[in-house]
């Protein structure tokens, strides 16, 4: 619907005042046609009143629809003193104006909403295909370390692609910036070939419950290295999570202990990689940016693992390897690479949303993907689950929910 904007245009012109016309001894004025009722009803005549010779000039009048308006004006004894013919009145004028900018606002917060769900779900579907096509290749190629220096080269080959074709700015590092990320580094390159370890022993859905301690690990460290002291809230919502993850530890059908402290240690890893970042990382760079920081721990993983891929399993991951271990070479390549890039994918998603949403709202999602993939192995792998195991992972993934939601929770200050 559009609005009407009124414009008023006032007359340029000035006054003006009656002309003297002066011709010998006679002064005649000149008076600008104004209509007179009296003198409407009488014909074309002239009136000398006195001896001034004043003079009317010879007027006549007809109804029209241009005059109606004239008829609806008071009457005016008195000559005008602007000729009506030169005087340009205010104009009121309908002029169209655009929609209002409020409806502009919100087809762009339309916009950003649809962006938002599309990069969300396509974290959660990039994560599913990451742990389905994994598994698969860790089933039939039990080499975690070998498997977890291939995701690192395919990453590092799209960041160099990226870099090269300037589909994203590339930084300029200082020696210095590569020293403090460095820690940060080790313990990402630990965190993932712990994951892929345990991915390789147990079942999918029993890693990422066991993964869903990472809150309990963040707590405990940021109260010993950054001297953040945890609310009862906090504490509390730790309490559904231990136990959960205990009660599907138990009830656990593929169960084994190298499965189970592999993925404690990573949940110990990646929360260390949060601590150290906030500790250690300068926060005025511009272009650290946290994708610049994500690719530059991705090639600086790949140079820490090869040496101790080389080192503890050797070169298997040539075609005649695999033909000599009677796998299908084809397949299990396609794998990976599927897999490789689903990793180096969610990954940069799931900093691309951090940027865009809250911690805590970015927590939330986190332990709904951590839902979607367990619901999704479980049905792809008929992963045989118990009620009681199903009960066991709900409660720690309801923590996970709780403690997200009670972190925002500040502590009141402390008065004197």
């Amino acid at each position: 619907m559009q609005s009407t904007a009124f414009t008023f245009s006032p007359s340029p012109s000035l006054l003006k005042p009656r002309r003297l016309i002066s011709s010998s001894s006679t002064a005649t004025y000149s008076l600008p046609p104004r209509f007179d009722p009296i003198r409407a009803f009488s014909s074309s005549k002239r009136y000398d009143l006195d001896s001034n010779n004043v003079v009317f000039p010879r007027r006549s009048w007809s109804l029209s629809s241009a005059s109606n308006s004239s008829l609806s004006r008071p009457w005016n004894p008195l000559p005008p003193l602007v000729s009506e013919s030169k005087t340009e009145r205010f104009e009121v004028r309908a002029t169209a104006v655009p929609e209002s900018a409020g409806e502009g606002d919100e087809k762009s917060s339309l916009v950003k909403t649809l962006e938002l769900g599309l990069l969300f779900g396509l974290w959660y579907l990039f994560n599913i295909y990451f742990n389905i096509y994994n598994k698969q290749v860790l089933k039939v190629f039990p080499n975690p370390v070998t498997v977890t220096a291939v995701q690192f080269a395919v990453g590092t080959v799209l960041v160099v692609f990226m870099w090269t074709f300037n589909l994203y700015k590339k930084p300029k590092i200082s020696g210095a910036q590569l020293a403090m990320i460095l820690p940060l580094a080790v313990v990402h390159t630990l965190g993932n070939l712990f994951t892929n370890m345990s991915l390789g022993k147990v079942a999918v859905s029993f890693t990422h419950t066991i993964k869903a301690m990472e809150p309990f690990f963040s707590v405990v460290l940021s109260a010993m290295f950054l001297g953040e002291m945890p609310t009862l809230w906090v504490v509390g919502s730790l309490l559904p999570i231990v136990g959960g993850v205990a009660l599907a530890s138990v009830t656990e059908a593929s169960f084994n202990w190298a499965g189970f402290w592999s993925a404690m240690a990573s949940n110990l890893t990646n929360q260390s990689r949060n601590v150290l970042s906030k500790k250690v990382m300068v926060k005025n760079e511009e272009s650290m940016d946290n994708i610049t920081l994500f690719s530059i721990i991705t090639i600086m993983s790949l140079v820490l693992l090869a040496p101790v891929t080389i080192f503890m399993e050797g070169v298997k991951f040539t075609p005649a390897y695999l033909q000599s271990a009677g796998l299908n070479v084809k397949q299990v390549y396609t794998r990976s690479l599927i897999a490789a890039l689903c990793f180096h994918a969610y990954q940069q998603v799931s900093y691309m949303i951090l940027q865009r949403v809250s911690p805590v709202t970015h927590s939330v999602g986190n332990c709904v993907k951590r839902v979607v993939v367990i619901v999704s192995s479980v049905f792809f792998f008929k992963t045989p689950v118990s009620p009681i195991n199903s009960l066991g992972t709900g409660v720690a993934l309801a923590g996970v929910f709780l403690y997200s939601r009670v972190k925002r929770i500040k502590p009141k200050p402390k008065t004197a």
